[in-house]
């Protein structure tokens, strides 16, 4: 029997080329998996085309569920966002993809695992650091980096010179990865940052802004700990819950998002991503979060967070600081329940009201109305002591306000008054009634 290759297959023109290119440079089979992350595929079509192309086998692995449940929550309830814009779509699907090819790999007995990355791309160090992390004795093949093809046109004549079919059309070769949570599309027109995206060629799961209707949708999120488990009061399981918000937000053309983002290996590329849903669940729990966090713990979550973006873009979950990381992150989330009401109108997401059982919102002490739990007048004395380090600066530069050292006469001569009595007298905090007034 011969020793199997485990291929990471998407049904895509990279994965499609690299069946019959691992037949020809390695003596081994192919066993073919597709892990189904709630994509739009035809499995059927997609498991022929990989037997069509060459491969021994080919299995469809569902982990929509634990996608969602372990992957994009703990992304979600971080906020976590790469570079203030990219809602790590693929990002949090690769490892998930190298834990299903370990996993079969092992079951096969396969001692190689090999996927379609470029070596100019993230989704290589995804792939290589999950695999590494998972199975360090598996060897792995990734073809871009060893064989002589350069381009996706390149890609396409291999194939029809073994007249093999091509699973795109030449003029639509946009490099896609999709999945429950987002689609991104690279390549083409998008290589130059100076093009205008074709948005209308382009979107697969939404419209264009300027085609959503003209009447805006009001939605309503329940959560609890942080995780989305209502929509318009009904409760749904996580990819129920995600399929209906990419519908709704695909329908108002939110969540698009166009972004020149520094890769992992160095270089900057430029890409278009959908994640309408995603969008719609990252405003609803950073409001939730407005309402239930307090100011400290909100101030370092943001640290977290982008130091957690960085964590998962660059291939690193399965590592102590990822799971040290999201561990504080479930910390902050036990308060972060209630729900949010938004607005989706034309391309953009606004807050229409939130509650929460946990709210530190006390219109007692926030109202502009006096209540009982908040005195005007303490103010004077906070903001004595809170700007005590910029009075004291200030002291120093203003001629009369500098220490004595510098400036001013000594203690006990006539028609003087010392640096000493002069500092004294401007931190003096009145305590009679008559200073003790709200600020004009």
């Amino acid at each position: 029997m011969k020793q199997k290759i485990v291929l990471a297959y998407s049904g895509g023109l990279d994965t499609t080329v690299i069946i019959p290119w691992l037949k020809e440079n390695y003596d081994r089979d192919i066993a073919a998996v597709c892990v189904d992350l709630g994509q739009q595929a035809d499995w059927k079509s997609v498991r022929q085309r990989a037997l069509d192309a060459g491969a021994a086998s080919c299995v469809i692995v569902d982990v929509q569920k634990e996608y969602v449940e372990h992957y994009v929550w703990p992304a979600l309830k971080a906020n976590a966002l790469y570079e203030d814009k990219y809602l790590l779509g693929t990002s949090t699907a690769r490892p998930l993809i190298a834990k299903v090819l370990v996993e079969h790999a092992r079951k096969v007995k396969a001692g190689a695992i090999a996927h379609g990355a470029t070596g100019k791309g993230n989704d290589q160090v995804r792939f290589d650091l999950g695999i590494m992390a998972l199975a360090p004795d598996i060897e792995i093949i990734a073809p871009w980096r060893t064989w002589d093809l350069k381009s996706r046109e390149e890609e396409i004549a291999y194939l029809e010179a073994r007249k093999l079919p091509v699973p795109m059309k030449k003029e639509d070769s946009y490099s896609r990865d999709d999945n429950l949570w987002h689609i991104s599309h690279e390549g083409l027109d998008l290589e130059d940052p100076a093009n205008e995206p074709s948005l209308e060629r382009m979107l697969q799961m939404s419209v264009p802004p300027e085609k959503a209707p003209a009447k805006p949708a009001y939605v309503e999120i329940g959560f609890e700990k942080g995780i989305p488990v209502t929509l318009d009061g009904k409760k749904l399981g996580g990819v129920e819950l995600v399929r209906a918000l990419n519908k709704l937000g695909g329908e108002h053309g939110v969540g698009i998002a166009d972004i020149v983002e520094n890769r992992v290996v160095g270089m900057k590329s430029r890409g278009v991503y959908e994640t309408p849903g995603g969008s719609i669940l990252y405003y609803a729990h950073q409001e939730l979060e407005h309402l239930c966090l307090d100011r400290q713990t909100y101030s370092f979550k943001q640290i977290v967070s982008q130091k957690l973006a960085e964590v998962i873009y660059g291939g690193l979950w399965f590592t102590p600081l990822r799971e040290a990381l999201s561990a504080f992150v479930d910390t902050t989330q036990q308060t972060v329940s209630g729900t949010v009401r938004l607005k989706l109108y034309k391309g953009s997401i606004s807050a229409a009201g939130a509650s929460s059982p946990y709210s530190l919102y006390n219109a007692s002490i926030a109202s502009f109305t006096t209540g009982e739990l908040y005195d005007h007048a303490d103010a004077r004395g906070f903001i004595r002591l809170y700007g005590l380090p910029v009075l004291v600066r200030a002291m120093m530069q203003t001629p009369g306000g500098a220490p004595p050292a510098k400036r001013g006469a000594k203690p006990g001569v006539k028609g003087k008054v010392s640096d000493r009595e002069t500092q004294k007298a401007a931190l003096k905090i009145p305590r009679d009634a008559k200073s003790r007034g709200t600020a004009g």
